[in-house]
């Protein structure tokens, strides 16, 4: 009976060298799709924020021409947004930063109704134009 055991025991082997190498090539392929997916979604996460943010600066707008109707026909910028109070302090995903002075929300009065379009401006992009319709496409991240 022991004699039986140790001749199983002898004959059982290892992973050969093929198997391993298999075994690598298939790490291997499933790194080489991975790796460029999750750099997308990284992207997409990156103008996902610059969109809400763009949108946030649009409803700090209506805020301002509803409290104070000085607003209505003209530009405000981020930093008159956030220095009247109407938002708190915009910040940028990581890796960029916004230029307070040239992002802005074009506010139009035409037959009673108001109009809104932002430009959002800072290091390595720009979004431009109403923000309610703003897509990841609309969004070019350099």
């Amino acid at each position: 009976m022991l004699k039986k055991i140790g001749q199983r025991l002898k004959n059982e082997k290892g992973l050969t060298l093929i198997e391993l190498l298999a075994v690598v090539v298939i790490l291997g392929i499933i790194a080489a799709i991975a790796i460029p997916s999750i750099g997308g979604l990284i992207n997409n996460s990156k103008k996902d924020a610059h969109i809400a943010n763009a949108k946030m600066m649009v409803e700090g707008a209506r805020m301002a021409v509803t409290g104070q109707g000085n607003y209505a026909g003209g530009n405000i910028t981020l930093k008159q947004l956030e220095d009247d109070g109407y938002l708190e302090e915009v910040n940028a995903p990581a890796g960029s930063t916004y230029d307070k002075d040239q992002s802005l929300v074009n506010v139009k009065k035409e037959s009673g109704k108001y109009t809104y379009t932002v430009t959002l401006k800072g290091t390595g992009f720009t979004i431009t134009g109403d923000a309610a319709s703003a897509t990841r496409a609309n969004v070019t991240i350099q």
